[in-house]
């Protein structure tokens, strides 16, 4: 594996300049409830916000309401948004994976009819893969769709829809074929474009640690698709399915969900015995993830599929992010914590056991990079 570290394009600080003050004047009133959610908050009005900004689908083609900027000027606007902990889960996954997907893979009919929405952000989509008895074991999934006069019939269930019940539309990777007798369980699975206002879907939301109904499970029941609904190629959605995980893995999100309490806390620890060489360690680990996450932005912006460095920034940023919290609160006496900083680690703390679950656990990255060594 290697991590060569890219140049950001020039204009960049002015993106960011630009970026900052917008920030500024909008968060006024964020709490740090809504902070500490960094890219799972949903808020439509402020993805529409960036959408009329310019700052979804930066680097699609403008036919498709994009806007024909580098990548990199893509990860210059996602750290920004994360480093204040923006609620920007209304159009992230469909800016991160769900667009760049069907522009790779669509027809041209799903690509004019569902990316202007995304990159103007008024379109969410949710991702359909795991189930209830195949989570880290997604081959082993059940969720059938046959053909029938005029599309496709759709049965089955997805489990842990990350705002499943706001979305739009789900990428669902689905069975359409049986496997061959012996032969690899990834073969006969495809990709869906499934319309969640469609009948015959329904979902229930599990709640979580906070008591919040972000995860749920979504049913399908006899759910009739057009013959269209077909992402990409029939019986190549394990393939697809992989190339979308790079990208949902690379980004800054993966290594920086708990950087709002480190700037907070740096604020707060400024005048306390010793805690600036702490704060310098995570400082110092941050940027080493950064130039990592960056590396990887540069290889995908080259057209690679780094698949391998993606899942090694991932496992590495989301120890760092789980530990943030708890290091930032061992450096600080109760009453010498400032309330905000105080609810925002109470709600970090809580949320932070599913930063390794999202997007791949830590045992199914760590199988990925011991391939990648040769370890198995």
């Amino acid at each position: 594996m290697r991590f060569e570290l890219p140049s950001l394009p020039g204009g960049s600080a002015g993106l960011r300049a630009e970026l900052r003050a917008f920030l500024a004047e909008a968060g006024r009133d964020w709490t740090p409830a809504v902070r500490a959610r960094s890219w799972m908050g949903f808020d439509r009005e402020f993805s529409r916000e960036l959408g009329a900004r310019g700052w979804i689908g930066m680097v699609w083609p403008k036919a498709y309401g994009g806007h024909e900027r580098s990548g990199l000027e893509r990860v210059v606007v996602l750290e920004e948004l994360l480093a204040v902990g923006a609620p920007v889960g209304a159009h992230w996954i469909g800016d991160r994976q769900s667009g760049p997907l069907i522009l790779r893979r669509g027809t041209e009919e799903q690509r004019r009819k569902i990316l202007p929405g995304i990159a103007s952000g008024k379109l969410a989509f949710c991702i359909g893969l795991s189930e209830p008895e195949a989570g880290s074991d997604l081959a082993a999934l059940r969720t059938k769709a046959e053909r029938v006069p005029g599309g496709w019939k759709l049965n089955g269930r997805k489990i842990w829809t990350t705002n499943a019940h706001l979305s739009d539309w789900m990428i669902a990777l689905v069975r359409t074929s049986p496997a061959p007798e012996g032969g690899s369980r990834h073969a006969g699975l495809s990709q869906l474009l499934v319309d969640l206002r469609l009948s015959g879907i329904s979902i229930r939301p599990i709640r979580d640690l906070l008591g919040e109904e972000s995860f749920n499970e979504v049913a399908f029941d006899d759910v009739l698709l057009p013959e269209d609904a077909l992402l990409g190629q029939e019986g190549a959605g394990w393939a697809q399915a992989t190339e979308e995980l790079a990208l949902e893995r690379s980004g800054p999100e993966r290594y920086l969900s708990s950087l709002p309490a480190l700037t907070a806390g740096v604020d707060a620890l400024r005048d306390v015995p010793g805690a600036d060489v702490a704060v310098g360690r995570m400082v110092a680990r941050l940027n080493t993830l950064r130039g990592m996450s960056l590396s990887v932005a540069g290889m995908l912006e080259a057209g690679e599929a780094p698949a391998q460095e993606a899942a090694l920034v991932k496992d590495a940023g989301n120890d760092f992010e789980q530990r943030l919290p708890e290091q930032i609160r061992a450096l600080l006496e109760p009453e010498d914590m400032p309330e905000d900083l105080r609810a925002l680690l109470a709600d970090l703390t809580q949320l932070a056991p599913t930063f390794s679950l999202r997007g791949g656990t830590r045992e199914i990255l760590r199988g990925i990079i011991a391939r990648e060594l040769g370890l198995r």
